[in-house]
């Protein structure tokens, strides 16, 4: 009898601890366009206030042996609210260089 009373109270517990269901978050406005030569445009808006866009373009670059060859560079920006209420801003870029951010959030390196 004690037995079945712990399994039962062990039940119980596990269903209050288990996650409630989650309402997915319903998307605004969405957006991709892809060009056959390789440049593209793409967005999207949520709910709860998250956005996004972003936009590639193809252009010719030189490697390291000074030779052309075609990279693409991005260039774009998302938004979201932290977790005290500020909403939040990081641009970006991604070229030959490498990938590039800036905005409240992401830490500055320490000047000398």
């Amino acid at each position: 009898m004690k037995s079945i009373i712990l399994v039962a109270l062990a039940l119980v517990a596990v269903a209050v601890a288990a996650p409630a269901e989650v309402e997915p978050v319903q998307i605004l406005r969405s957006n991709f366009d892809q060009q056959p030569e390789g440049n593209y445009e793409f967005g999207f808006e949520t709910q709860d206030g998250i956005q996004r866009q972003e936009n590639g373009e193809l252009k010719e670059a030189l490697d390291e042996e000074n030779k052309p060859h075609k990279v693409i560079v991005v260039r774009g920006s998302y938004s979201y609210t932290d977790k005290e209420g500020n909403l939040q801003t990081v641009n970006y870029f991604a070229d030959e260089t490498g990938f590039h951010a800036e905005g409240p959030s992401i830490p500055k390196p320490a000047r000398r």
